[in-house]
């Protein structure tokens, strides 16, 4: 493997996601080509490196946070984030994974402004490509010559399933009207936190840290997957298309049981019960509606109490690793990527 530059140590985040995005992206072009012609392409759309036709493009392949808090993990711990390198790849594919099959199963025909894979090429093609993006972040991990392979490899196991735990519980919610908040921020844990635990933990293990270490950044990064949940569920109310790619209120229109959705069901007096009684309602809501929905949400407490959670979190994170005894100059770049995930364009 090709040794790296060490990222600056005083580097904005955007910066600092941008160079992890530039170290992974060889190795994780290298590894789509292993796909046959009709995944590769499809896959290839879907990271933004082509349209529909196989054309080159320049378009978005998101923010790259799971590798970018590996690579800045791996560093942490050794010095160069080069080792970390097959980890910020194995996250990744099975972070996009996640994201076909997340989009099929939502029914949502936009990410990152254009359609999504299912939309284009239908259900099954979705599937066996969200697939085949999983298997192939196996195989990174089991060819990468590193001593720790075998350890990374069952760690990002363990977290996939656990991914997988909470999307089933995302899908059970979705048919049921008494989901509490301690299920909600449990179905989080797995549908977010777990990738985000095992983008942290694969840095370390990676990098030789021992167990102790490696849990310590394991608990850092599911405490930043549950903040970067708690604002992915605000944004899914109030964000605009140009900041989340899908329509204003896109998680109300499907009546989600987001975080704050729940507190405010759960917590949220008056105007929770009035949300559950809208909830409840069949029918295309009007955007009518769906402005009073969130109001109704924002009445609740359910808005307030989601960023406070947020911030509450980061702060769990970053307990986490001086818990851990990670050094101050080593916890700087990850005390700053958790900022930025609790407040990115709220």
């Amino acid at each position: 493997m090709t040794a790296v530059d060490p990222m600056p140590s005083a580097t904005k985040v955007p910066d600092l996601l941008a160079r992890a995005r530039d170290l992974v992206e060889p190795a994780l072009r290298q590894a789509v080509t292993r796909l046959d012609d009709q995944t590769r392409l499809v896959a290839s759309y879907h990271l933004g490196w082509c349209d529909e036709d196989g054309r080159p493009t320049t378009g978005s392949s998101g923010k790259a946070i799971r590798p970018g808090l590996t690579l800045l993990v791996t560093e942490a711990v050794c010095g160069t984030p080069d080792p970390g390198v097959p980890g910020g790849v194995a996250v990744e594919l099975v972070h996009n994974f996640s994201l076909i099959h997340d989009d099929l199963m939502d029914r949502d025909s936009r990410r990152r402004h254009r359609r999504t894979v299912w939309a284009v090429w239908g259900d099954a093609t979705a599937i066996l490509v969200g697939d085949a993006l999983a298997c192939l972040a196996d195989e990174v991990l089991a060819e990468c010559g590193s001593p720790y392979a075998a350890r990374a490899g069952h760690a990002l196991a363990v977290a996939t399933r656990e991914l997988i735990r909470g999307q089933v519980l995302d899908v059970a919610f979705e048919q049921r009207d008494d989901v509490g908040l301690a299920e909600c921020v449990d179905m989080a844990v797995g549908k977010t936190g777990s990738l985000l635990g095992a983008s942290a933990e694969l840095g370390a293990i990676l990098a030789g840290a021992d167990p102790a270490t490696c849990e310590a950044f394991r608990r850092y990064g599911r405490e930043l997957g549950l903040a970067f949940q708690l604002v992915d569920d605000l944004l899914g109310i109030w964000g605009t298309p140009e900041q989340t790619g899908k329509p204003v209120f896109s998680d109300l229109r499907a009546h989600k049981k987001t975080l704050p959705v729940v507190w405010s069901l759960e917590y949220g007096g008056t105007p929770g019960q009035e949300l559950a009684a809208w909830l409840a309602e069949t029918g295309d809501p009007s955007e009518d509606d769906l402005q009073h929905a969130a109001v109704l949400v924002e009445r609740a407490g359910g808005r307030e109490w989601a960023m406070a959670e947020a911030a509450e979190r980061v702060r769990r994170a970053g307990r986490a690793l001086y818990v851990g005894g990670v050094q101050p100059a080593n916890r700087e770049q990850l005390d700053q990527l958790a900022q930025f995930v609790a407040e990115r364009q709220l």
